[in-house]
């Protein structure tokens, strides 16, 4: 055990995988950056999760390694970051990283930074031994502590020019709230569409829930919503599915939706479930209904904690390995299924073409259809090979209770039960919340996470948004006074603790947070909806609802503060997009409302 690793006392499983470590890990803090300042040495900041496949590479390959941590320990301050429990640093610093790089950033993302926390040198992986093009990491860590000795004002220089662009602000132009950005990002959407795969662009293919939950409602526009079933049905029926146990991965790496990268997000699955339950719904292709039903299979099974909350995520590796505990070969087959079976099993899901993963085994994709007659048959085969892989050694958990995933997972819950007419669905939704009231709500303020009973880290933007948000989906769902009447004191904390009161929208971490080198105010969409989008989406509900106009007005001026870029460049907006459509649907350009001006909140 090394006792200078401070890691061992932490919530995060991500930051405990490395709390053994020879790597004199800290968490982010103030002991951190101040032993940096004592000590006049740059931070070394790794951040990462614990589900992703190449932040447990680069562990392995340095970080367990006794002389790279020993190179690590003596140049450096190192830092250890789960970008779940904290997403401000998260987009602080991948923002930093492109713009330093040119290049998006990703997991794990690898700065160096100055003892103040501006960065100067950052890249994503890299390698033990020089390889990909990417030098070795003992160099790597070599070089840039020589640069930060000997080219200390070079740095200085260049960290206050990407701090007055990190933090340049720009007051809003007064622009009309119209509908091109609308229609611009349906042509977009449509000029992108894989047609003979479904989603959108090329390798690797990621579900894009926002954008697709942007064309499904799209009414009286079937070309729309048919792109979107469309995208829907090749999803589910490829290996980013998970055919046997319900569920999806996080992304394909190609483009047919076929081999995943083997991570399970929670997040991921609540925005598909709620996709999944209104496809139904708009089609009636009970296709769609039992697609749901598995996702919600695998919550209820494997990521619900004895409280009633969901875990975070499964992890992409079993046994060392990325998708191990997914991949099949036909001697398996053979001998867990019937002759009848496991001819069917083999033609359904693929067998009998080469080989799809690493040369050597098989990931499971529906390669065939099946007639009325082999449904029974096929189901048969599916609960025996499920229960003979319930027996291989399982992907880790990550067991962490983040607020924002879960409030996704209770709107999409709800939203699920209310389509699909389940009640049990219903109840599970009920269950989250009401963990989340009793351990991440202190005193009218909100908590961002929790393990094993202990919630802590003051609630972002997306927390405050997602929670209003499915309030709103469950009292839709099942009408109750009292969740209209805490999702008026989190609009009221939102309202008094995020909003941008000088230029309107709101930002990412609230007024009385940390000190970082910047504080964000996020337009965009990612693997999660921009806060942004789901505010004044949810605000505008609950203003109609309760007949107040203070939440009217900040929705309208959220909108109105991202305005330009939406008129610009409304790809990746889709959920701003889809609260300005429901504002354009109540206030039509021009509007006299006494929303269009009403003063901003105190």
């Amino acid at each position: 055990m090394n006792p200078n690793n401070r890691l061992a006392s932490e919530t995060s499983p991500y930051l405990l995988q490395h709390a053994d470590n020879p790597v004199d890990w800290l968490p982010w803090g103030d002991e951190a950056l101040a032993l940096a300042r004592a000590e006049d040495k740059p931070i070394l900041l790794s951040i990462g999760y614990s589900a992703c496949h190449w932040c447990h590479v680069m562990a392995h390959e340095s970080f367990e390694d006794e002389a790279v941590a020993a190179v690590m320990n003596r140049l450096f301050i190192n830092v250890k970051v789960d970008r779940e429990e904290r997403p401000d640093l998260d987009q602080i610093y991948q923002s930093a990283h492109q713009m330093l790089t040119g290049r998006p950033g990703g997991w794990p993302l690898t700065l160096f930074l100055t003892p103040e926390g501006t960065p100067f040198y950052g890249g994503t992986y890299f390698p033990k031994e020089a390889r990909y093009g990417l030098p070795g990491f003992v160099e790597l860590c070599e070089r840039i502590s020589e640069i930060w000795r000997t080219r200390r004002p070079d740095i200085e220089a260049q960290n206050r020019e990407l701090r007055a662009a990190m933090n340049r602000e720009v007051p809003p132009p007064a622009i009309e709230l119209d509908a091109r950005p609308i229609m611009r990002l349906r042509a977009i959407l449509l000029g992108s569409f894989d047609r003979e795969h479904g989603g959108f662009g090329g390798a690797p293919k990621f579900p894009h829930p926002t954008d697709l939950a942007f064309l499904l409602h799209r009414t009286n526009d079937p070309e729309a919503q048919e792109v979107a079933l469309f995208t829907l049905r090749r999803m589910a029926m490829g290996g980013i599915h998970d055919q046997l146990g319900g569920g999806f991965f996080r992304y394909s790496v190609d483009a047919r939706w076929e081999i995943p990268h083997f991570e399970k997000m929670l997040y991921d699955n609540a925005q598909l479930l709620g996709l999944y339950a209104d496809a139904f719904t708009l089609s009636g292709d009970a296709f769609f209904r039992r697609v749901a039903e598995g996702i919600v299979g695998w919550l209820t099974r494997e990521m619900t904690s004895p409280e009633g909350a969901f875990y975070s995520s499964l992890d992409a590796d079993a046994e060392g390995e990325e998708g191990r505990f997914y991949v099949w070969d036909r001697a398996e087959f053979a001998r867990l299924l019937t002759p009848q079976e496991s001819a069917l099993a083999i033609r359904h899901w693929g067998l009998d073409q080469r080989p799809n993963f690493e040369n050597r085994s098989w990931h499971l994709k529906i390669a065939a259809p099946l007639t009325p007659g082999e449904k029974t048959l096929i189901e048969s085969a599916r609960a025996k090979l499920f229960a003979a892989r319930e027996k291989r050694v399982r992907p880790g958990c990550d067991d962490k209770i983040l607020t924002s995933w879960n409030a996704l997972t209770i709107a999409a819950l709800s939203r699920a039960a209310r389509r699909l007419d389940r009640p049990d669905w219903l109840t599970a939704a009920r269950r989250a919340l009401d963990f989340l009231k009793t351990h991440h709500w202190r005193n009218g303020r909100l908590l961002a996470t929790s393990r094993a009973g202990q919630a802590h880290l003051p609630a972002y933007l997306d927390d405050h948004a997602f929670l209003l948000a499915a309030l709103l989906e469950l009292d839709e769902a099942d009408p109750r006074d009292e969740d209209l009447d805490f999702a008026q004191q989190l609009a009221d904390a939102l309202l008094a603790r995020f909003e941008d009161r000088k230029n309107g929208g709101f930002f990412f971490t609230a007024h009385d947070h940390e000190s970082l080198i910047q504080r964000p105010k996020p337009p965009h969409d990612n693997a999660l909806p921009a806060g942004n989008g789901v505010a004044a989406l949810a605000l505008r509900r609950l203003g109609e609802c309760r007949a107040e106009i203070r939440y009217l007005g900040a929705a309208r001026r959220a909108l109105q503060a991202f305005a330009d870029p939406l008129a610009r460049q409304p790809s990746g907006c889709a959920t701003l997009v889809m609260a300005l459509e429901a504002e354009l649907a109540v206030n039509p350009p021009g509007c006299s409302d006494v929303v269009c001006s009403v003063p901003a909140s105190n």
